[in-house]
């Protein structure tokens, strides 16, 4: 069963795979960063049932996992930020063009005024929602102490809800191509959900 699905997550690697798609779908959000963190976290459960009880060398450990993965979103997050907030008029301009991107920067604006955060948690899981929020942030110069804290808790809870699906995908449905397509439809599923929470979210 193993050797169907993990590997693709086989060896040490895979941690700096899924670092670098995370810390890159912020500027290209067609990167199936999702689908390997699912993938290592189905190749995970397949280790951990191994009939000698032990994890065999090169299965992806949970853990450093969920660590690498968050990790990477935040810094994602961060360099988005920083671009955008040194972005200019030309920035400014682009976004005025957009009234999806004005409304997010209103919106967005509002909510760490507030002191809340979380639409930017709601984005890290709607398509192309981490890339909006984190540009439109840094391009309202909004101040990074209200937004790292959200950036960060966006990125594990993505992170966290990810391997989770992998791991207990295949913990229930065997640690198939089967369990890894369940898996990726229910990622894609909360995206549906917190995108349209977000286009439902009164503006003000």
């Amino acid at each position: 069963m193993f050797e169907s699905v993990g590997s693709l997550a086989d060896g040490p690697w895979i941690y700096a795979v899924v670092a670098l798609s995370v810390l890159l779908d912020v500027f290209v959000p067609v990167l199936p960063s999702g689908v390997l963190v699912i993938a290592a976290g189905t190749a995970a459960a397949a280790g951990s049932g191994a009939a000698t009880g032990q994890v065999p060398h090169g299965v992806p450990d949970l853990l450093v996992l969920v660590i690498c993965a968050a990790t990477a979103s935040v810094l994602g997050d961060l360099v988005a930020y920083r671009l955008a907030w040194r972005g200019g008029e030309r920035l400014d301009r682009a976004i005025a063009r957009s009234r999806r991107l004005t409304s997010a920067q209103e919106r967005l604006g509002d909510a760490l005024a507030r002191g809340g955060g979380a639409l930017v948690v709601l984005a890290r899981f709607a398509p192309a929602g981490r890339s909006v929020v984190s540009f439109c942030a840094g391009a309202a110069h909004r101040r990074a102490r209200d937004f790292v804290p959200w950036s960060a808790l966006a990125g594990l809870s993505w992170a966290v809800y990810s391997v989770a699906l992998g791991y207990y995908g295949a913990q229930w449905l065997g640690a198939t191509w089967l369990a890894t397509g369940v898996s990726v439809a229910a990622l894609f599923g909360a995206g549906a959900v917190a995108g349209y929470v977000m286009r439902r979210r009164p503006a003000a």
